[in-house]
């Protein structure tokens, strides 16, 4: 399966929990603040995502969103 992720970085505390669970290794810390003086977490290989969600279930700050595809590559 194929999916891809959205990550609200102004909502992001860097807590790093997406980055450590996702089997994939596609979440990184980005290089710049937010407005609330964190590193956020950024989709560093989004190419690799797989939709599991993970990353979604393992963030406190509900900053994740999770797409997959459907049959056929539709979102």
């Amino acid at each position: 399966m194929k999916g891809s992720i959205k990550i609200d970085k102004q909502r992001c505390k860097g807590c790093r929990y997406c980055i450590t669970i996702c089997p994939s290794g596609v979440i990184g810390l980005g290089r710049h603040f937010n407005r609330s003086g964190y590193f956020p977490a950024i989709a560093i290989y989004p190419e690799k995502c797989t939709g599991c969600g993970m990353c979604a279930t393992v963030c406190p700050e509900i900053a994740i969103t999770v797409y997959r595809e459907k049959s056929g590559g539709r979102k």
